[in-house]
């Protein structure tokens, strides 16, 4: 019985390493740079502007945001998928819309480094990014 829980304790350790290394690995591969945070004229809500910089292959997670967001391309090649939708590829100088609440990712489909700048207005003290599994 000690061995068994000694056992399923290492493997979850363990787990939680990989997971830990795993977001470790995303962070290096996706930057966000935070440029903007304001409140505007809505009571309650401010507006927050971010560089989002991404490696060759790197995805974000799939995730929602507590308002909405408009992701222009700066530069690179960024495919975007909405919950929902078909997949949108866009290149510097498109931009996208995403409606506050859908659950969405980020993936560099190009052969450089790409990035983005994403602008929010969102609900004032909300986490910006919700994980979505």
């Amino acid at each position: 019985m000690k061995i068994s829980r000694t056992l399923i304790a290492a493997a979850l350790i363990a787990g939680a390493g990989l997971s830990l290394t795993a977001a470790q690995a995303q962070q290096q591969q996706i930057q966000r740079t935070d440029l903007v945070q304001n409140d505007i004229s809505v009571a309650g809500r401010e507006v927050l502007q971010v560089r989002v910089d991404f490696e060759p292959g790197a995805v974000s997670i799939n995730h929602t945001h507590p308002g909405e967001e408009v992701a222009y391309v700066l530069e690179g090649v960024l495919e975007y998928q909405l919950e929902g939708s078909q997949p949108v590829t866009l290149k510097a100088g498109e931009s996208l819309f995403i409606p506050a609440g859908v659950a969405h990712l980020a993936k560099n489909v190009g052969n450089g480094k790409a990035s983005e700048l994403a602008t929010y207005i969102v609900k004032k003290a909300a986490p910006l990014i919700v994980p979505v599994k």
